[in-house]
């Protein structure tokens, strides 16, 4: 059993820069889903599917982790996707990391 963590850098490496459209679409893929299916899963037409996949109408960050959670992807993988996308666009030289920040309950 390979329990060797995986990354947004090891999966770069192996298939190229990681968009959320691609993410959308390598999920969908991966389910053997058609655009179809998976709008109505995701509770979208098959036309804003298609603009997300193909990157042609980004979304927000709060869409974003609602799809996220309807597919059972972490939000922070996501959110970090979407923002890498948005720095990338604007051919900055920047790289994203997005952690969790969950608070402590007192005492």
């Amino acid at each position: 059993m390979n329990t060797k963590k995986i990354g947004t850098k090891e999966i770069e490496k192996e298939f190229g820069p990681l968009t959320f459209g691609g993410l959308l679409k390598a999920h969908r893929l991966g389910e053997e889903m058609t655009q179809v299916q998976f709008a109505k899963l995701l509770g979208l037409s098959k036309q804003s599917l298609n603009d997300l996949e193909s990157s042609r109408k980004p979304p927000s960050i709060r869409r974003a982790v609602g799809i996220a959670k309807k597919i059972g992807l972490l939000p922070e993988l996501v959110v970090q996707v979407v923002l890498q996308d948005q720095v990338s666009k604007e051919n900055l030289k920047l790289s994203v990391s997005v952690k969790s920040s969950q608070l402590k309950k007192a005492s």
